[in-house]
C-alpha cells in the first residue's frame, strides 16, 4: 500500500510510509493506560450476555428478523467492538468490498503491490476471503480474537486460493505494520452465503473501500450496503470502477448525485478507468495511484488512522441506540405471539371447565337415554324396595333390579364420558382455531399432535368416571348419619345409595324445577328419612368437588400438551426484552 515513488516518504519494495517507532510506542502506551478502565468493556460484555441469550421461537412472527438482528449486533461485538476495546493497538482493518467483476483483486493486489489473490474467472464471487498484512501483524489475525469462528489458512509461497468458508491470511513485506487489507467476497453474489459472509467482514473493518462497476452502481445490493455504511457513520471510500471514456463526466456525477442524495456526500470517491492494462493480476502504470495515496495517508498519519478508526467505532456504538432496541422490539412481537397463543388455550380450557360445570347443574345429562332408564327403573319401585327392604327380600329384589340398576349406571358413565370428550374435542379444536390464524402457528398444532385426541382419552375418562363413583360410594358408606339412618336395616347396598344420590348430583332439581322431569319418585324423595340434610349437603358437595377435581386433571393432560408445545419452542419471555433495553442505557452511561 505504498505511495508513488515519487513521493519522498515512500521507502522499500512496497513504498510503505514510515512509522516513527517513538511514536508508536507512546501510542500503545496511551492504550495501555486507557484499557485499564474496564467498566465500558464490562458493560459492553453484558450487552453481549444479554443478546447472545435470547432465543426465538422458529417460524413464528418476529423469528426471522430477531435471529438476523441477534446475529448481526453478536457478529459486529465479537468481530470488531470487543477486540478494539480489549486491544487498542488492533491493526487498522480496511475492508475492500463490492460489486461482481469490480476488480476488487486487481485492486487489492495493486495497492498492495505484489499478488496476494487471485483474480477474474479463477475467484468469481469466492468465498475465501483474503487478508494481507505485514509478517509482524499476522500473528494477530490468527488469533481468536479475531472473528474466532471462522476457519483460517495461512498463504504459503505465491497467492493460492482458500475452501469455501475459509480466511487466507497473506503476510507481506509490502503491507506497512499495523494496517491489513481485506479482500472479500461479493456483495452481489449469485449465492446468498457469500454476501452475507461479506457482511460479516465488513462488520469487522475499520475502513470500507467499496467498489462497483458503471453498470452495476446503482443496483439495490450496492445500495444496501452503502446504507449500512451510512447509519453506522463507517469511515468510507468509494470507487466506480470500469468507467468508460465515452460519458465519463454523466456516469461519475450521476454516481455522486446518488452518493448525495443517500447521505453520502462525505465519502472520498475514487474512479478507475475502463482498460486491459493488467498485468500479473495488477492495474499497470498508474491507474490506481490516487486510491493508494489516499490509503497510504491514512496508514501513514497516525492521527487521520485514529481518526478514521475512532469514527467507525463510534459509529457502530451509536448504532447499538437503534439496532438493540429493534432487536428488543422483535422480542416484544414474540412475546405477544406468545401471550395470544397461550390465552387461547387458557380461554379454549377454561370454558371447557365452565362448559362442563353448566352441564353438571344444569341436568344438561339427565336427558335422551338417561333420564329414560332413570324413569324405567325408579317407576317401577324396584330401586324403592332394594334400598329398604331386609334380607333374603332385599337379595331377591336386588337381583331383579341388578339389569336396570347396571343399565342406569352405565348410562350415567356413557353420559359423563360423552360430556367430557366434547368438551375435549370443543377446547382442541378452539385452540387449534386460533393458533392456526398466527402465521406458523399450524406448525405448533401439528408439534401438539394435531386436532385429534392424543393418546387414549376416552379410556382414561371412562377409568375416571368409574373411579369417581366408587369414590361416592367410599363417602356414603363413611358417613356416620348414613350408618345409623340405615341401622334398623340388616344389609346396607351401598351401590344403590350411590346411584340414587349420583343422579341428584347431575342436576335432577333443576331438570324437575324445569317442569322436564318426568313423573315418578324423585332422588331426594328416594333418600328422604335415610339422610339428614346436613349429611346429604356435605356428601353432594365432596362428591361434585371430586368429580370436578377429576375433570380438570383429565383436561389438564389435555391443556399440558399445548402449554408443552409452546415451552419447547422457548419464546422469549418480557423480561428479555426490558433487559436489552436496560443494556442500552447502560451502554450509553458508560460510553
Amino acid at each position: 500500500m505504498s505511495r508513488p515513488p515519487a513521493m519522498p516518504e515512500a521507502t522499500g519494495a512496497g513504498g510503505a510510509a514510515p512509522r516513527d517507532a517513538a511514536a508508536r510506542g507512546s501510542r500503545r502506551a496511551k492504550h495501555r493506560g486507557a484499557s485499564a478502565d474496564t467498566r465500558f468493556e464490562k458493560v459492553l460484555d453484558t450487552l453481549r450476555a444479554r443478546v447472545r441469550g435470547i432465543e426465538f421461537a422458529e417460524g413464528l412472527p418476529g423469528a426471522a428478523e430477531g435471529a438476523a438482528a441477534r446475529t448481526d449486533v453478536l457478529h459486529q461485538l465479537d468481530d470488531y467492538v470487543l477486540p478494539r476495546v480489549r486491544r487498542p493497538d488492533t491493526p487498522l482493518l480496511i475492508a475492500v468490498a463490492g460489486s461482481t467483476g469490480a476488480g476488487k483483486s486487481t485492486l487489492v493486489n495493486s495497492l498492495v503491490g505484489e499478488q496476494v489473490t487471485t483474480t477474474g474467472v479463477r475467484r468469481p464471487t469466492t468465498n475465501s476471503p483474503v487478508l494481507a498484512c505485514n509478517p509482524a501483524d499476522v500473528d494477530w489475525f490468527s488469533e481468536a480474537q479475531f472473528l474466532p469462528a471462522l476457519p483460517r489458512v495461512r498463504q504459503q509461497g505465491l497467492a493460492m486460493p482458500g475452501k469455501d468458508g475459509m480466511l487466507v491470511l497473506a503476510p507481506s513485506e509490502c503491507m506497512p505494520e499495523g494496517v491489513a487489507l481485506l479482500d472479500t467476497p461479493d456483495v452481489d453474489s449469485a449465492v446468498s452465503a457469500h454476501h452475507e459472509f461479506a457482511a460479516k467482514f465488513l462488520d469487522a473493518a475499520d475502513l470500507w473501500v467499496f467498489v462497483t462497476t458503471s453498470r452495476r452502481y446503482a443496483d439495490a445490493r450496492v445500495w444496501e450496503f452503502l446504507q449500512v455504511a451510512r447509519d453506522r457513520d463507517t469511515s468510507l471510500a468509494v470507487v466506480l470502477s470500469r468507467v468508460p471514456k465515452r460519458g465519463r463526466r454523466e456516469l461519475v456525477d450521476h454516481f455522486g448525485a446518488m452518493l448525495e442524495a443517500n447521505g453520502l456526500g462525505g465519502a472520498a470517491r475514487f474512479t478507475i478507468p475502463e482498460t486491459d492494462q493488467i498485468a500479473g493480476e495488477r492495474f499497470t502504470s498508474t491507474t490506481v495511484d490516487h486510491v493508494r495515496d489516499y490509503l497510504a495517508d491514512v496508514a501513514g498519519d497516525l492521527a487521520r488512522r485514529d481518526r478514521v478508526s475512532r469514527r467507525t467505532f463510534i459509529g457502530v456504538i451509536d448504532s447499538f441506540r437503534s439496532r438493540v432496541p429493534e432487536l428488543a422490539k422483535q422480542v416484544e412481537v414474540q412475546v405477544e405471539v406468545g401471550r395470544t397463543l397461550e390465552s387461547a388455550v387458557r380461554s379454549a380450557f377454561d370454558s371447557a371447565v365452565a362448559d362442563i360445570d353448566t352441564a353438571l347443574r344444569d341436568g344438561s345429562l339427565l336427558r335422551g337415554n338417561l333420564l329414560a332408564r332413570w324413569h324405567d327403573i325408579a317407576a317401577s319401585g324396584e330401586l324403592a324396595r332394594t334400598m329398604r327392604l331386609r334380607g333374603k327380600r332385599k337379595d331377591k329384589a336386588a337381583e331383579a333390579a341388578a339389569p336396570r340398576v347396571h343399565g342406569l349406571q352405565q348410562a350415567v358413565r356413557d353420559g359423563l364420558e360423552a360430556l367430557i370428550l366434547a368438551a375435549a374435542e370443543r377446547a382442541r379444536d378452539e385452540v387449534a382455531d386460533s393458533w392456526e390464524t398466527v402465521p406458523g402457528g399450524a406448525d405448533l398444532v401439528t408439534r401438539a399432535g394435531g386436532r385429534g385426541p392424543v393418546g387414549d382419552l376416552a379410556g382414561r375418562t371412562r377409568d375416571t368416571i368409574a373411579e369417581w363413583q366408587a369414590r361416592v360410594g367410599e363417602l356414603i358408606a363413611a358417613d356416620g348419619a348414613t350408618k345409623r339412618s340405615v341401622a334398623r336395616f340388616l344389609t346396607f347396598d351401598k351401590e344403590a345409595f350411590t346411584l340414587v344420590l349420583i343422579v341428584e348430583l347431575l342436576g335432577y332439581g333443576a331438570v324437575e324445577a324445569n317442569g322436564t322431569a318426568p313423573s315418578g319418585p324423585a332422588p331426594q324423595r328416594l333418600l328422604k328419612g335415610l339422610f339428614g340434610a346436613e349429611s346429604l349437603r356435605s356428601i353432594g358437595a365432596l362428591a361434585h368437588d371430586d368429580l370436578r377435581r377429576r375433570i380438570g386433571v383429565l383436561l389438564l393432560a389435555e391443556r399440558t400438551r399445548y402449554t408443552d408445545t409452546l415451552a419447547a419452542v422457548k419464546l422469549p419471555d418480557e423480561d428479555d426484552a426490558v433487559q436489552l433495553y436496560q443494556a442500552t442505557y447502560n451502554l450509553e452511561i458508560a460510553r
